[in-house]
């Protein structure tokens, strides 16, 4: 099994590419189940969650290639699905991956039935996907659930509904989306989700042929037609990416340039490592908008409170890499974890490098400015993993982060990313994404 191994100490310099985002990529590959035409999509990054959703597409009846880029960061995707008599997302791939349940609206919008088995991923907490199944079945879906499986199937057209969620959810928001653009009548969709993920998924499916009002905001209305068409997409660029290497710079010093970004969708996080005390410079650059963090060997951080909310608020995805800044900043931080129940499983692994934090409940506290020393640790999510390498740029000594298949999941070379800008870090045991 591969893991990082991170000599800690040295400040990052130089450059980094943000890669496209992984949680728009996924529910952009799933819209290709709603038509039999080519559907292309660029700016995939290269992980693991990228391969086993095209799996799962094949598996479904779709035609797939993906194309890697000479950097090895990127991937395209060229899709047409033509259908399956049996359109059943199996067990053996779903399990590794949550977003999979994502091919449940698409298969229904456009085949009638779908059999998807109850979806995996990282263990942060219930993920209920009642809100997907309630829509679903307020639009005309017949539901069970069995075995481990969800058992659908809708006579005809499923029908527009006006429906509120619940609660805010990002992936029934994605899911109920792409049902409706195939749907009868118009569908209006209210509380929902405001990621720019859920954006990018939007504009991808009017390119198709989709007819939807009010992207961007609380409400969806999506008038459904009878077909869409193929289409080329290339994907935004992955916020919790480029979030995670500003947050590197902030814990470990030193001066980086992130191309190809979009600060609009990092607003909460930019704030708050300006107000710790970091430098921050937003300009036009010749692949987009660019940030540059600086941080230099003994500028104080201070410390800064967080409550993890939907978006605009804090991204939840954010949390662990914060925490870790944060045992570098002078004074208390609390940390409000206000998205799920269980994902403060990285602070015990962060204690064992030598941070002073603690936690109950919802709500982690961290003391700083704490020197961190280096030792073996175990990443238990992939945003935790992320955290854990950040830590280890910052600890004294060498430091090795195990079961990094998590990272694999959700970054694209980051390893190699790092080493781009001064790291000392490389993965060791000969696995490869």
């Amino acid at each position: 099994m591969d893991r990082l191994v991170i000599q800690g100490g040295h400040p990052l310099r130089g450059r980094i590419r943000v890669s496209g985002a992984k949680n728009a990529a996924l529910p952009c590959l799933a819209a290709a189940l709603l038509t039999d035409e080519t559907v292309v999509l660029s700016n995939l990054p290269a992980v693991a969650d990228i391969r086993t959703m095209v799996k799962v597409l094949q598996a479904l009846g779709t035609e797939a290639a993906l194309e890697a880029h000479p950097d090895g960061f990127e991937l395209t995707a060229t899709l047409a699905c033509k259908g399956s008599e049996d359109p059943k997302a199996p067990y053996d791939l779903v399990k590794t991956m949550r977003a999979s349940i994502l091919v449940l609206g698409p298969l229904l919008a456009r085949f009638g039935r779908a059999t998807v088995s109850l979806p995996g991923g990282c263990a942060i907490g219930a993920r209920p996907v009642n809100l997907h199944l309630e829509a679903l079945e307020r639009m005309g879906a017949q539901i069970e659930i069995s075995h481990g499986y969800i058992h659908a199937t809708v006579k005809g057209r499923l029908k527009a509904i006006d429906h509120a969620f619940e609660k805010v959810s990002v992936g029934a928001t994605e899911n109920i989306l792409m049902a409706a653009a195939l749907a009868e009548g118009t569908t209006v969709l209210r509380n929902a989700a405001l990621e720019p993920e859920i954006g990018d998924l939007a504009r991808l499916l009017v390119e198709m042929g989709a007819q939807i009002e009010g992207i961007g905001t609380g409400t969806l209305t999506i008038t459904g037609v009878a077909r869409l068409r193929g289409c080329e997409h290339a994907v935004i660029a992955d916020r919790i990416e480029a979030g995670t290497y500003l947050c590197a710079v902030a814990a470990a010093c030193g001066d980086v340039v992130l191309d190809r970004c979009e600060p609009e969708h990092l607003r909460s996080l930019l704030d708050l490592l300006e107000r710790s005390g970091c430098v921050i410079t937003e300009r036009e650059g010749q692949d987009g908008r660019q940030l540059r963090i600086q941080r230099e060997p003994g500028q104080k951080l201070r410390s800064k409170d967080v409550t993890t909310l939907p978006f605009p608020g804090f991204p939840t995805d954010l949390q662990a890499q914060v925490m870790a800044v944060m045992t570098q900043a002078c004074g208390i931080s609390v940390i409000n974890e206000g998205i799920f129940e269980n994902r403060f499983q990285h602070a015990m692994e962060l204690e064992r490098l030598g941070a002073n934090l603690r936690t109950d409940g919802h709500t982690a506290i961290v003391a700083g400015p704490e020197e961190l020393t280096g030792c073996t640790v175990m990443a238990t999510d992939l945003r935790a993993s992320a955290a854990l390498v950040i830590a280890g740029l910052v600890a004294r000594g060498e430091t090795i982060v195990d079961r990094i298949y998590h990272l694999d999941r959700g970054y694209s070379g980051l390893e190699r990313k790092l080493q781009g800008v001064g790291a000392r870090i490389e993965r060791v045991g000969g696995g490869k994404v």
